[in-house]
C-alpha cells in the first residue's frame, strides 16, 4: 500500500471512531450535566473536521510534479498542517471560554456517573488512536498526519483532566469540573502553537537536522575517489529533503571517471537517506573550491 492510501485509510478509521466517540461524549455531557465533558465532546467533534483536512493535505501533497509545480507539491503538507494547528488553537480557546463562563456565572452542577464513564472511555480510545496514527505518520513521514495524531493525544489529555474534574466534582468540589476544562484548554493551545512553528519551519527551507547531515557526509566520504567535501547544503521541502553537495576529486582523473564518482555519491545519498527527493552533486578538482 502506498503512502497516500495508507494515510487515507488511517484517517478514515479515526474519523469513524471520532464520530461515535463525540456523540457518546456530548450526550454524556448533557445527560450527566458536566460542562467539562460537553467541552471534551466538542473537542473530539473538531477532530473529525481536522482529519478531513489531513486527507485533503495528503491528496494534494502526493500529486506528481507539473508545469506549475516542477519541484512537486510536498509543501502543501506543511500548509495543511498549519491549518490544523490553527484549528487546535481555536479549539483550546473554545474549551477555556466555556470553563471560564461556567465559573463566572456560577451555574455549576454535580456531574452524573455517565460523564465519568465517558471520560474513562475517551482516555483509552483517544490514546489508542494517537499511537496508531503517529506510527503511520512516522512511517510515511507525514507532518499533517502527525499533527492529527497529536490532536488525538490532546483529546486524551483533555479527557484525563475531564475525568479528574468530574471525579472531584462528584466528591463535593463542584468547581473542579469547569477548572478541568480550562486547564486542558491551555495544553491544547500549546500543542497547536508548537505544531504551527514546526509547519512554518518546513515552509522556509530549513536545513536537515545534524544527524541527517552527518549521515550524508559519511555516505559521500565512503565513496572511493572522494577526497573532500567542499560544500553541503540541505533544505526541507515538505516532508522531503533536497541535497546540494560539492566534492573534490583528483584533478588528473578523466571526466568520465569524475562523473562515475558523482553518480556513486548521488546514488549512495538517495539510497541511504529515505526522504531525499533529489541530490545534486558538483565535482571540483582537489585544491579548488567555489567562493
Amino acid at each position: 500500500m502506498d503512502d497516500f492510501k495508507l494515510g487515507v485509510k488511517t484517517s478514515v478509521i479515526t474519523i469513524i471512531v471520532n464520530v461515535i466517540l463525540s456523540i457518546f461524549k456530548i450526550i454524556s455531557g448533557v445527560v450527566g450535566k458536566s460542562s467539562a465533558m460537553l467541552a471534551d465532546g466538542v473537542h473530539t467533534l473538531s477532530d473529525v473536521l481536522t482529519t478531513v483536512v489531513v486527507i485533503l493535505g495528503l491528496k494534494v501533497s502526493s500529486k506528481d510534479a507539473d508545469k506549475e509545480h516542477p519541484y512537486g507539491h510536498e509543501k502543501y503538507e506543511a500548509v495543511f498542517a498549519k491549518i490544523l494547528s490553527v484549528m487546535l488553537i481555536l479549539t483550546g480557546f473554545f474549551i477555556g471560554y466555556e470553563g471560564v463562563k461556567t465559573l463566572i456565572y456560577g451555574n455549576i452542577k454535580t456531574p452524573g456517573l455517565i460523564a465519568l464513564i465517558a471520560a474513562l472511555v475517551s482516555i483509552i480510545a483517544k490514546e489508542g488512536m494517537y499511537w496508531y496514527t503517529v506510527k503511520v505518520a512516522k512511517k510515511i513521514k507525514s507532518l499533517s498526519l502527525e499533527a492529527d495524531a497529536w490532536h488525538h493525544r490532546s483529546d486524551a489529555f483533555s479527557s484525563i483532566g475531564t475525568f479528574a474534574g468530574i471525579l472531584g466534582a462528584r466528591m463535593g468540589l463542584k468547581v473542579l469540573d469547569p477548572i478541568a476544562g480550562i486547564t486542558v484548554s491551555l495544553f491544547v493551545i500549546k500543542v497547536g502553537v508548537d505544531l504551527y512553528i514546526r509547519a512554518t519551519k518546513e515552509l522556509v527551507d530549513e536545513s536537515a537536522d545534524d544527524e541527517t547531515v552527518d549521515k550524508i557526509k559519511k555516505l559521500a566520504q565512503s565513496i572511493d575517489g572522494v577526497e573532500n567535501i567542499n560544500l553541503l547544503k540541505t533544505r526541507m521541502f515538505g516532508n522531503k529533503l533536497y541535497v546540494d553537495i560539492e566534492i573534490s576529486v583528483e584533478g588528473a582523473l578523466t571526466v568520465e571517471r569524475g562523473h562515475e564518482i558523482a553518480e556513486e555519491v548521488h546514488d549512495s545519498i538517495e539510497g541511504g537517506v529515505s526522504n531525499v527527493k533529489h541530490c545534486m552533486v558538483h565535482v571540483e578538482p582537489i585544491g579548488t573550491q567555489d567562493d
